[in-house]
């Protein structure tokens, strides 16, 4: 089995749409917060969630990105190392950006394992206090059967199961591995401490259409104050999958919405992404 095909949280899109980390942008009084994206599992800064990032700054948002867990020498797949890594690499750049933005407080959106780290990141690595609102799409955040492959290698028993992590994590790729249920990172998150930290507000965005992160309830927190929505709770007719949350105009207002604290804002609905792009 090639290597992409035990990464199905992989977007490839090469193309930069914008400039990215403008210290210079200037904060405004409706946008008072710095934006930092985080990309998903094998994708870098200048994909995945570039589109988005671009929508946003012409939205009046000053907006950030890091590649994050790529190996030295390598940088064309980021998040493929340990979750525990990223997690400080990430950190490390919130920290960056309060510094030399001054900004009080940052707001944070990801997508796939991005997404997961916005909800790891606050919570392990003692950034909490920085944050304002958080924002995830697609996270596994009780571990991704990764469409159904992790149901198969259980069927054949816990040998198969780890057997199979450790061709993940000899190939170079420890996250995979701690995204499925059961792995060490998506253990850590669910150790029965509140995952939501104080002062950060959450917002979970999860599409019907997504055949990667599966099931899709995995993606939910379940704690008070969270608002965890389906894209077609507003767009009924959206077949959007997971890479297509990334590139989604329905999934961007949703985003847009969550930063701007009006969740039930409307906002008109396109066809959307077909749900196996």
């Amino acid at each position: 089995m090639k290597m992409h095909s035990l990464l199905p949280l992989v977007a490839f899109t090469p193309t930069r749409a914008s400039t990215v980390n403008d210290f210079a942008c200037k904060l405004t009084t409706e946008h008072p917060n710095p934006l930092v994206l985080l990309h998903g599992l094998g994708a870098t800064s200048d994909e995945d969630l570039n589109f988005l990032q671009s929508w946003l700054q012409s939205q009046g948002y000053c907006t950030y990105a890091q590649t994050y867990g790529a190996y030295d020498g390598f940088p064309l797949l980021g998040g493929l190392r340990p979750i525990i890594d990223s997690s400080a690499e990430i950190a490390a750049y919130l920290r960056t950006v309060a510094e030399h933005t001054g900004a009080p407080k940052i707001d944070l959106v990801g997508h796939s394992e991005g997404a997961f780290q916005s909800l790891y990141v606050p919570k392990f690595q003692g950034v909490s206090d920085l944050l304002d609102k958080v924002v995830a799409i697609a996270p596994p955040t009780r571990g991704t059967d990764f469409g159904g492959l992790y149901r198969l290698a259980d069927a054949f028993g816990q040998a198969s199961r780890d057997a199979g992590g450790n061709v993940l994590r000899t190939f170079g790729c420890p996250a995979c591995d701690e995204l499925t249920p059961g792995g060490a990172a998506v253990a850590r998150l669910n150790d029965g401490q509140p995952i939501v930290q104080k002062g950060n507000t959450l917002t979970v965005i999860v599409s019907r259409g997504d055949e990667m992160v599966t099931p899709h309830e995995t993606s939910w927190v379940r704690e008070d104050g969270v608002n965890n929505i389906y894209v077609q709770d507003f767009c009924p007719l959206d077949p959007v999958g997971h890479i297509g949350e990334a590139y989604d105009l329905n999934v961007w207002n949703l985003v847009k919405n969550a930063l701007d604290g009006t969740p039930e804002k409307k906002f008109f609905c396109v066809l959307g992404s077909p749900g196996k792009i």
